[in-house]
């Protein structure tokens, strides 16, 4: 009956441990190994939470004594009362929070950690945080055009990708948006940044490319992505952009106003196999700004259900005196129209 209990206990989502009198470990299940990755069953506390503790033996060590976990079980040791409380652990490199309740069970003390699974992927969600944020172009760019943008996703994982980047002398921009939101957004955006072509000189080459190995996804018509890419030629003067299914990018001409730059195409999808997207090249002046942006920025709302729009966008890019202001000044804009957001919000501005 014992090793019946055993294995109902190591079946269930719920870490659970048993310490006697002494704070040895009787009994752990495995959930609470795998919470805390540990490699075994018995032993002390510092045995199977990995606390880093070096010093003498496990509760005679310097930080013994600010042991979270020690604690809890030691007032319940103490006083023979149930306690609760929520904890910050430290296993590793790691510092865990963690919900636990500690009860008496005879001479043996039981501890229960009520959120295992949920700080699990809560550790989960953290991890592919940092992946996506690796995936961002740096704050600035080298010695090719300058730029500054703004990525603010509405969920822990977003779907957009910003991307910039030199080729051959060219400062190449890129971006593209998901479908989607949340961890398969962001599966996507990852996949997005591993299809893109960053050798190709071409944007309607590259989007051709990233369209065929969509494809190759076998995904179902409600998935897709949008994307905008361009070329700056500082040489000539011009760029050269080709978008699918993306809002066109913005160019605001230095003391004339806004250029309107127009044009429709399907995005990268299952829609319209092999579909041939086209290059389009632009003359531009010194100091001249070309935006680019996800339609979480144009669809944003206000409490009140209006659209940010994009005569905003416009209206905030005219006043601005270079890329890095019409950042700032949209970001504020959007925050003091919108509160909150419901997409992400992405943007890239280059000075021309």
């Amino acid at each position: 009956m014992a090793n019946l209990y055993k294995d109902v206990l190591d079946n269930i989502p719920t870490a659970a441990i048993v310490l006697d009198e002494s704070y040895k470990v009787r009994y752990m299940n495995r959930a609470f190994g795998d919470y805390f990755r540990s490699g075994r069953r018995k032993g002390t506390l510092r045995d199977v939470t990995d606390c880093g503790e070096k010093e003498g033996k496990c509760g005679e060590g310097v930080r013994c004594a600010y042991c979270p976990l020690r604690n809890l079980f030691r007032e319940v040791i103490g006083t023979g009362k149930t306690a609760f409380r929520k904890i910050i652990l430290r296993s590793g490199e790691e510092g865990l929070a963690l919900r636990m309740k500690v009860s008496p069970l005879g001479k043996y003390y039981l501890g229960v950690v009520d959120n295992a699974y949920e700080t699990e992927i809560a550790q989960e969600m953290y991890s592919a945080q940092t992946i996506q944020q690796r995936l961002l172009p740096p704050a600035s760019g080298g010695s090719g055009t300058p730029y500054s943008f703004t990525y603010i996703p509405c969920r822990e994982i977003g779907g957009d990708l910003p991307d910039v980047y030199e080729a051959d002398g060219q400062t190449m921009g890129f971006l593209a948006d998901v479908s989607g939101k949340g961890v398969a957004a962001g599966m996507l955006s990852a996949f997005v940044k591993a299809g893109w072509d960053r050798s190709e000189p071409s944007p309607a080459r590259a989007l051709f490319g990233l369209n065929v190995k969509f494809a190759e996804l076998n995904l179902d018509e409600r998935s897709y992505i949008t994307a905008v890419a361009v070329r700056i030629d500082a040489h000539s003067r011009t760029f050269t952009y080709c978008f699918a299914g993306h809002n066109a990018p913005i160019l605001l001409r230095h003391g004339e106003g806004i250029a309107e730059i127009e044009g429709s195409t399907p995005p990268i999808s299952t829609w319209i196999p092999g579909f041939r997207y086209e290059d389009r090249t632009i003359a531009y002046a010194p100091g001249d700004i070309l935006v680019l942006l996800t339609d979480g920025v144009i669809e944003s709302k206000s409490p009140a259900g209006e659209q940010f729009g994009t005569e905003r966008v416009e209206a905030v890019l005219s006043r601005s005196e270079n890329a890095e202001r019409f950042i700032e000044r949209l970001k504020s804009a959007l925050k003091n129209f919108c509160g909150s957001f419901h997409d992400d919000i992405t943007a890239v501005a280059f000075d021309l």
